[in-house]
Order: structure tokens, then sequence, then C-alpha cells
């Protein structure tokens, strides 16, 4: 234990894009696997670079964009195509730009840093266009754009926590595709007051008993307070006093989710109310939530989401909406501010006790029911109960499927289908189109900056005859 929480003389390593040098260096002799230099013909839906080697196979290029000539180095072989990555920059893509944060090509955590930001909005809608046309449902027009501020917009965060042979402490993200920690001192897209607990958190961590009981931290901002979270594998109440300390001395609350199999949270101090607003008719609602429960990170693109959807769905006074996936309330409570009459399914239980307790504080007549949604049968027996004139679907990256279906059996006039994963939703819409559903309207939401991940929104509606609108 002598060497515990030592920080070892960091090593010098080149970043993953292989674009970083020092002034002067002549470049690196080519590797094993180098290729020729190619010329990037487009980007993948995850945002690698598309080009042809000079034998024909296709190459993903890691850090490289549409038009730019580039020498690079395969790094994984495959039968049908090879990964590779940049290894020379020979001439660059007027996109490209420099990246804003120092970790870039090491973290994994924001791949599309050297592409300029609008050019990354335009190829999120790119990819949403394109999978919903692989599946057989053209769009009339491009999909609308819902944008935001491009760094420091994320409101949580999961750190990893590692401790090397010689007792040395990580703390950072992992890299792409890879389960290698990268050390970091800050993160550009972290909320402010978030970014700046990382350095005295990784301090801390070296001064701690037993490290290697610690498999990572959340970072939570709420409305009124900071959180870290610590996953602690088993109960060291010496280094659980120290984490209880670094609360009260750097102002936020901190719990502790203990054991392996079923951990428990445990308060570290006084457990804070946790929440968010959202604005709602002519007041902002107040939203309750756990370390644990679904809480979209970008709370301003969230924000933009919930008043699209109510803007689509404009219900008037009694009219019956169904909010499947409903979480906490994030869509159910400002459509029941509208007038809407709100049944809200879930199938977590403790997010549906969740929801019914946002709702009272709320002042909501909302009815908040668990239900298994992936299964066909009790979601087609809801919407025969309930009759619904609108239904709102908000489902996890699995997608919707076993609720889609029983829409089609049982078809409802308009439907928003908000979705983290675009290929699970071209999946999805396509079997709602198939099934008499068109699609009206149509949106992209940059609730992850910098990152090839996208959020989507669509309006279908059932039996329409004259196409909307597309735009947000």
């Amino acid at each position: 234990m002598a060497m515990l929480g030592k920080r070892r003389p960091a090593r010098q390593r080149s970043g993953v894009s292989g674009l970083q040098r020092r002034p002067g260096e002549a470049p690196p002799a080519a590797p094993p696997g180098a290729d020729a230099a190619v010329v990037i013909e487009r980007l993948a839906h995850d945002g690698r670079g598309v080009a042809r080697a000079a034998s024909g196979k296709t190459l993903f290029v890691d850090g490289a964009l549409p038009g730019e000539r580039v020498e690079v180095a395969v790094h994984r072989t495959r039968k049908r195509y090879d990964e590779a990555h940049v290894r020379e920059l020979l001439e660059p893509a007027a996109e490209r730009v420099e990246p804003p944060c120092v970790h870039y090509g090491q973290c994994g955590g924001c791949d599309l840093q050297h592409l300029a930001v609008a050019a990354q909005r335009e190829h999120k809608r790119a990819v949403l266009t394109d999978l919903l046309a692989r599946e057989g449902v053209a769009l009339a027009e491009p999909p609308g754009l819902l944008a935001g501020e491009p760094l420091g917009y994320r409101r949580r965060a999961r750190l990893g926590v590692k401790v090397d042979a010689e007792g040395g402490v990580h703390l950072g993200f992992r890299t792409r595709h890879a389960t290698r920690l990268v050390d970091i001192q800050t993160c550009e897209v972290l909320l402010p007051e978030l970014a700046v607990l990382i350095v005295p958190l990784r301090e801390l961590l070296a001064e701690l008993e037993a490290p290697r009981l610690v498999g990572h931290l959340e970072l939570i901002a709420a409305d009124s307070t900071r959180v870290v979270v610590v996953r602690q594998l088993r109960d060291n109440r010496a280094d659980l006093q120290r984490w209880r300390a670094f609360g009260e001395a750097h102002g936020v609350a901190v719990a502790c989710l203990l054991g392996r199999e079923e951990p428990t949270l445990e308060w570290l101090g006084e457990a804070p109310t946790l929440g968010y607003r959202l604005p709602g008719g002519e007041r902002e609602l107040q939203l309750g939530f756990a370390p644990g429960d679904f809480v979209q990170v970008n709370e301003q693109i969230n924000r933009e989401l919930v008043a699209t959807a109510r803007q689509w769905l404009a219900p008037i006074a009694g009219q019956r909406v169904l909010d499947l996936f409903a979480g906490i309330g994030n869509f159910g409570l400002p459509l029941a501010t509208d007038g809407a009459s709100v049944t809200a399914a879930e199938g977590n239980p403790a997010m549906v006790a969740r929801l019914a307790h946002n709702a009272s504080r709320n002042g909501l007549d909302i009815d908040a029911l668990q239900l298994d949604l992936n299964d066909e049968a009790a979601v087609a027996g809801l919407l025969a109960r309930l009759s619904p004139e609108a239904v709102v679907l908000d489902p996890p990256r699995d997608g919707a499927d076993a609720a889609c279906r029983a829409l089609i059996e049982r078809p409802v006039p308009r439907l928003v289908y908000i979705a983290c994963d675009p290929a699970t939703l071209a999946r999805d819409a396509a079997r709602l189109v198939h099934g008499g559903y068109r699609i009206t309207r149509v949106a992209v939401a940059d609730m992850f900056v910098h990152t090839s991940h996208l959020e989507s929104l669509l309006l279908l509606e059932h039996g329409a005859t004259q196409p909307s609108s597309q735009g947000a």
C-alpha cells in the first residue's frame, strides 16, 4: 500500500488521430498496416471518414473528413472492411477546426470535435434522412434542427476510476471502442460547475485507503445542488468519511452506491432534493428525480424537445393523451398543463412513483401506471381501454417495437416519437408508415454536441391526407 495513490511521471504518447506532432518533428516511419494516401469520400453514420484503399477495400478512418487526402495506418483488419486512423493529414477539409478540448484524440467521448459544429449538425440531419430511406421511408423535406450551446452543456457524466499495478489512481473517460481509461483534467462539454470538480476528485481518490473499491463516479447538476455519486464495491467507513468531508468542503452532496450485486444508495450527509424545471402552461414545473433515474443530459435541448412536442400535438382541454415510456413525467406533465387528460405508463416501478409524486407536487391530475411496454398485448389492451387521441413515445435505445405493433393494431390520430437511437427509430417508423401512418414533421435535436450521437423527433398521423411542413 506504500505506493497507493502516488502519481507516476506521465508518459509521452501520441493522440489517437495521429495528427499531433511537435513543431519541426518529422513524421514517423510508416508502421505495418500503413496504406497509401486516400481521399475521404464521405462520413459514416458514426462520424468516421469512409475511403477506398488501393485494393478496393473499404476503409473507415477515425478523425478524417470528406474531401481530405490523408495517409492512414490500418489498426484493425476485417473481412469486408478495414479500420484505420490518420497517420498524416495531407490536404485538410474546409470544415476542419481545432478541437476545443486538450484531451481530443485520446478521450473517446467527443469524436467529432475536429468538425465545425454547423457541419456536425448537417451530418446528423443527413444520417437520419439516410437511415429512414434505407427502411423505405422518404422525407419530403430535410429534418428541422433543434440546437443549443456547443460547450458546457452536460449536466451529468460518469467517470471511470482505475488503480494501476503500481498503485497510481486514474480518473477519466474510456477511449473509443476500448476499455482503456484516459486521465482527464477537465471536460469542455460538462457544465463548468461540474468540470471544476475533476481535479479535486482525483486528489481525493489518491488519498483514500482503498481506491480500488471505487468503481466509478457520477457527477450530476440539479437545480439547487451538485451531486457526486460514488460507486463503492464494499464498505470502508474511513473512506466514506473522507467523501463526506469532501462534500462539505466543496459544497456538493455526496451519495454512495454501496455493494456489488444490488447496491444500496446511502447519502453521506443530508439528502438533497434533486430536480429540474420545465415550462408548462403559464408556469414552470418542478420535476424531481433521484440518482439513477433517466434525465436528459442537455437541459437546453430537453426544453426544446418538450416545447416542440407540445407545439406539434397542441392538445385541447380534455383531449386524451397517452405517454408511453413516461419516465418521471418529462413530456406528460407539460402536456397536462396544456389541458390534456394524460395517462402515463412506465415499466420501472420506482419511476412510476416518482412520476406520481411529480404530478402531485405540481398540482396535476395524471394517471400514472406501471406496464410492461415490451408486451404488445398489454399495450394494445391499454390503447383499447383509453382510446387516446394522441400518443407520446420516448423509448430507450432498443426502440418501441412492441408498442409500435400495438399502435398499428389500435391506431391513434397523432403520435410523437422521440428517439435517442436513429437506427431503431427508422426501423419503428418504417413499421408505422407501412401500417398506415405518415410522417408529417421531423426534427433532429443536437443533444450531444461534438459526438455522432443524435436525438430525433417525429410526428406521425394516421389517415392524414395532406402532408404538413416537416421542419421543427
